[in-house]
């Protein structure tokens, strides 16, 4: 039987959002009024959702602001909450440089593992409570898919070696094959920046890494609610 038919899988989308220029020329009330409502959205959302995070993007990056990771169990939630924040008096002012949209599954190369402390099975997303998330889409060649599955297994078994050298750093890893541009996207949950970085040097020296096509751009993303977000934009 397929394995959609045999685990509920979630739809994982990341979401990110720049505020215009012009927004900064309103009135402070009004302004004030629309990040309540934006941030209030959000909180509602929040209490039905499995997921629904919100990260900073301000001193990272110069494209955008703020994202959102929001996972669900339908694409016709994810519908609804972009409808609603778009809805908002900061909806108007708001641009959209990325989005990213994938959905969990079962790794075929890492059934056998489980990282320490991991809970449930990998078709539900079950984040730690970390101060950083680092978010890039992936794209490999396609002479990977040409080559034999034993091949790639051992590749990967390397690959997956390197990650377990920095404990700190949890991945997350959803699917995007014909639901959107990218192949994967994947958020690596830590508190320490430095061995995030450590991290992606080392699997530059894998094997797997040769058949890599695209991992740009990557964001990196500070944990805070929603209504701390969006202050720290004017």
């Amino acid at each position: 039987m397929p394995e959609a038919q045999l685990e509920r899988r979630q739809f994982v989308r990341y979401c990110f959002f720049k505020v215009r220029p012009d927004w900064r020329a309103l009135p402070a009330a009004e302004r004030q009024e629309g990040k309540r409502a934006f941030a209030g959205v959000v909180e509602q959302f929040h209490s039905r959702q499995p997921v629904l995070r919100t990260y900073s993007t301000v001193g990272t990056r110069a494209d955008t602001d703020f994202f959102l990771w929001s996972v669900t169990w339908t694409l016709e939630e994810q519908r609804d909450l972009q409808a609603a924040l778009l809805a908002t008096p900061l909806g108007p002012y708001l641009d959209l440089p990325y989005s990213y949209l994938a959905m969990t599954k079962r790794s075929i190369y890492v059934d056998h593992h489980r990282h320490e402390g991991q809970e449930g099975t990998r078709t539900e997303l079950r984040p730690r409570d970390t101060k950083y998330l680092f978010v890039y889409p992936f794209v490999k060649t396609r002479a990977w898919y040409a080559l034999p599955q034993d091949e790639r297994q051992k590749m990967m078994t390397q690959h997956i070696a390197f990650g377990h050298k920095y404990p700190s750093v949890t991945i997350n890893t959803s699917y995007s094959f014909g639901l959107d541009d990218q192949e994967f996207v994947v958020a690596f949950e830590t508190d320490s920046p430095a061995d995030f970085l450590d991290l992606v040097m080392d699997l530059r020296l894998t094997r797997a890494s040769e058949y890599t096509l695209r991992d740009t751009p990557i964001f990196t993303g500070i944990a805070m609610s929603c209504g701390e977000a969006l202050d720290l934009l004017g």
